[in-house]
């Protein structure tokens, strides 16, 4: 069934539905484009928002980002961010192969159609300017026909009446035969017209406009599939960025999965632990005595000048505590207005950083003196001598850095051995052997020890760098009181264990103890006896209670 069989007749109903076909394609597109505008003022909005809650620093100089929560915000951040490009890869694939195509193709369909109903309007006025000469023709034949009756009436008329002269009914009856001859011509041309507009209406309705509504039929048929096809893209431009937003989605999922509540914990104590020891006890000043106060090693109220402070010299210190609000330091460039930990730290990377400066510079002088030397060899690629001022800019900043590492090297060196004397570690301890085991013979023990460093001097150490060390403390209010450092538990000699060594102390089976330090982990124990004295002895060689 087509339309040039079955809608003959039809014509303004084709040509409205086909006005209306386009003005759907019309629509759809603009439909498109406003959902184009929207995908684009999602995406855009999407964008803005990842900015304002992505971090303003870089990663590397913002502590936060170390945390595994910190990190698996940022990376959600980043997949939302890149769902917003699938939004707006969408709207640029609907903008480009809907709006424009469709926008194009309405265009050359609007062209089409308007061809096809201007060559079906010429037809119909052919056909009319047919009908009006045949109508001419007709109403010729008409009234020719009519006179030449009335002319035969009137020349019989005359021939019958004996008052008209011969001349009259001559002039009458020729009169009457030019009428009648006018009349068959008109007939015959009236005929002639008949016949030809037949022919011309046959083709019309069976030919001419058949073609063209075959025309219009198959223009709006490929309009409605090309409309269709435009729907489908709809559903094609979201399933083609399905893939990349589920990975978003499980990326999403992942750094959701990655936070690490325990290792978050780990981190804030690598980023922020001071190195600092825990003050010591407060002790009880006696001023009913002139006696002058013993410094402890523990107390982080000690004088930044390691001296004593004598009792009764009227001035009333106040006590630093760790928690305590904190002045403002200036910033120093070996990191001493930091806490030990931390500036270590620092000092490393700043020397790690060096060094790969360091590196670098000395592969750029290789290079450059590789190249001179092709030079040397091959003069038409290139002048030696242009080299000189960058060889020696490479080697200025060689020896700078050389420098600079030495001078880190030295602030490094300084900041670990702080850290140790905060830790109470001399440097004795991690120079001493493994502990001897529980079964080895008291009167043989002592052979498994090496020598180390005595507490007393391990305690007078510290003091003689306190000047030295006196920046650690500059990030608390005011200087601790000094203290002797208390007992943090008891403990009873399993064994008989012989001190010889440097640092250790003898003690006696079943002997009780004062436990001053726990062992760190190399097998000794730091101990206090009753009647004076202090040092390490085995911790195997121990039963230890804490307080």
């Amino acid at each position: 069934m087509d339309w040039g069989t079955e809608l003959w007749d039809q014509f303004e109903v084709l040509e409205r539905h086909t006005q209306w076909g386009l003005d759907l394609l019309d629509r759809y597109v603009k439909f498109v484009k406003e959902r184009t505008e929207v995908e684009q003022a999602y995406a855009k909005q999407l964008r803005s928002l990842v900015k304002k809650y992505l971090p303003k620093r870089p990663s590397k100089d913002d502590p936060e980002s170390k945390f595994s929560q910190q990190q698996s915000f940022v990376q959600i951040l980043q997949e939302v961010n890149d769902f917003a490009g699938q939004r707006e890869l969408v709207a640029e694939n609907l903008s480009v192969r809907v709006c424009l195509e469709l926008a194009k193709y309405s265009q050359e369909m609007k062209q089409e159609r308007k061809m096809h109903f201007q060559e079906g309007r010429r037809a119909q006025q052919q056909l009319e300017s047919g009908f009006k000469q045949l109508e001419n023709s007709k109403r010729k034949f008409e009234r020719d026909c009519r006179e030449a009756e009335k002319a035969a009436q009137t020349a019989e008329r005359l021939d019958q009446d004996i008052n008209a002269t011969k001349a009259d009914v001559e002039k009458a009856k020729q009169q009457a035969h030019l009428r009648s001859h006018m009349a068959e011509e008109s007939k015959n041309e009236y005929a002639a017209q008949l016949q030809r507009f037949n022919r011309d209406q046959s083709h019309f309705y069976f030919s001419q406009m058949p073609q063209i509504f075959d025309k219009l039929q198959d223009m709006d048929e490929r309009r409605a599939a090309h409309l269709g096809a435009g729907y489908g893209l709809l559903s094609e431009a979201e399933l083609q960025v399905v893939p990349i937003i589920a990975k978003c989605l499980e990326g999403m999922k992942v750094a959701a999965d990655a936070v690490d509540a325990k290792n978050d914990s780990q981190v804030l104590i690598e980023l922020h632990k001071s190195g600092f020891a825990r003050p010591g006890d407060v002790e009880f000043e006696d001023f009913s005595q002139p006696m002058n106060r013993v410094p402890s090693d523990s107390s982080l109220g000690t004088p930044s000048d390691g001296r004593p402070e004598l009792r009764g010299s009227g001035r009333s210190r106040a006590k630093r505590w760790p928690f305590g609000k904190r002045n403002k330091t200036v910033v120093t460039e070996d990191f001493s207005h930091l806490p030990p930990e931390q500036q270590r730290k620092r000092l490393q990377q700043q020397l790690e950083e060096r060094n790969r400066e360091l590196q670098k510079e000395v592969d750029q002088r290789e290079a450059l003196k590789k190249m001179k030397d092709v030079y040397e060899k091959t003069p038409q690629m290139g002048d030696p001598a242009s080299l000189e001022p960058r060889i020696t800019e490479t080697l200025n900043n060689i020896e700078r850095l050389k420098l600079e590492v030495q001078k880190y090297e030295a602030w490094l060196a300084e900041a670990e051995s702080r850290v140790l004397s905060n830790r109470g570690d001399s440097l004795g301890r991690h120079t001493r052997p493994p502990d001897p085991p529980a079964s080895v013979p008291p009167d043989s023990s002592s052979s498994n020890n090496s020598g180390s460093q005595d507490p007393k001097e391990s305690s007078e150490e510290p003091l003689s760098e306190e000047g030295q060390d006196a920046p650690i403390y500059t990030e608390f209010d005011e200087d601790f009181e000094e203290e002797s450092a208390s007992p943090i538990g008891h403990c009873v000699a399993i064994y008989h264990f012989e001190g010889s060594s440097e640092g250790t102390i003898s003690m006696a089976e079943g002997e009780d103890l004062s436990l001053m330090e726990e062992d760190k982990g190399d097998g000794w124990t730091r101990v206090r006896r009753k009647q004076g004295g202090e040092g390490y002895v085995p911790t195997s060689y121990l039963r230890v209670t804490l307080n």
